[in-house]
C-alpha cells in the first residue's frame, strides 16, 4: 500500500480542531494587546486604574497559554533539546516522538488532570472569586483550564502519536504530512 498524505477521518478532524482553536484563540493576543494598552493610558494619563481590566489581561493570557497547547504540540513548537535530532532520519524521528509521547507527554497530562480536579472542583464548590474587591468573580473559571489543558493536550498527543505511528509503519508520508515545523537554524 503506497503512503498516503493524510490522517485517518478522526484524526484528521481532532488535527483540525487543534488548528481551528490555536487560529481562535490568536486573536486573544490583540484583545489583550489593546487592553493592556488601554490600562497604561488610564493610569499614567488619567490616574485611573481598574482591577478587572487588569484581572482580564490574567484571564485572557492564562486562556492563550492553556489553551493553544495543542496547536503549539501540532506545529513543533515546544522547547525540546534537539541536538541529535535535528539530524536523524524521518522515521527516526518519528520513533523519538511517538516514545516521547507514550512515556513522557501523556502519563504526565494524566497526572496533571488527576491531581488538578480535587483543586478545580474545591473552586468550584465555592464559586471561587477574585480575591481584590471589584476582581473578575470567575477565578473558578480560570483553575477549570488546567484540566481542560491537559485532555487537549492528550488529544493532540493521540493525534501526534498516531501520526508518528503511521509514518513508522510506511502508511503516511513522513514528508507530506509535517505541519509547517518551525526550526530555529544556526
Amino acid at each position: 500500500m503506497p503512503p498516503t498524505h493524510e490522517l485517518p477521518s478522526l484524526l484528521a478532524r481532532l488535527d483540525r480542531f487543534s488548528e481551528w482553536l490555536g487560529r481562535s484563540l490568536s486573536w486573544l493576543i490583540l484583545l489583550m494587546m489593546l487592553i493592556q494598552f488601554l490600562i497604561v493610558v488610564l493610569r499614567y494619563a488619567f490616574s485611573i486604574n481598574s482591577i478587572p481590566m487588569q484581572e482580564s489581561v490574567m484571564y485572557m493570557h492564562a486562556t492563550v497559554f492553556m489553551l493553544a497547547a495543542g496547536y503549539t504540540l501540532r506545529h513543533g513548537g515546544h522547547v525540546r533539546v534537539d541536538i541529535f535530532y535535528r539530524a536523524m532520519t524521518a522515521k527516526r524521528k518519528a520513533l523519538v516522538d511517538l516514545l516521547g509521547t507514550l512515556l513522557l507527554l501523556l502519563p504526565f497530562m494524566l497526572f496533571v488532570i488527576l491531581s488538578s480536579l480535587g483543586y478545580v472542583g474545591k473552586s468550584w464548590a465555592i464559586l471561587e472569586t477574585s480575591p481584590d474587591t471589584g476582581g473578575i468573580p470567575g477565578v473558578f473559571l480560570l483553575k477549570t483550564l488546567i484540566p481542560v489543558f491537559a485532555g487537549l493536550m492528550i488529544l493532540q498527543g493521540v493525534v501526534e502519536a498516531s501520526r508518528n505511528l503511521l509514518i513508522l509503519t510506511g502508511r503516511i508520508d513522513p514528508e507530506a504530512d509535517v505541519p509547517d515545523h518551525h526550526e530555529e537554524h544556526l
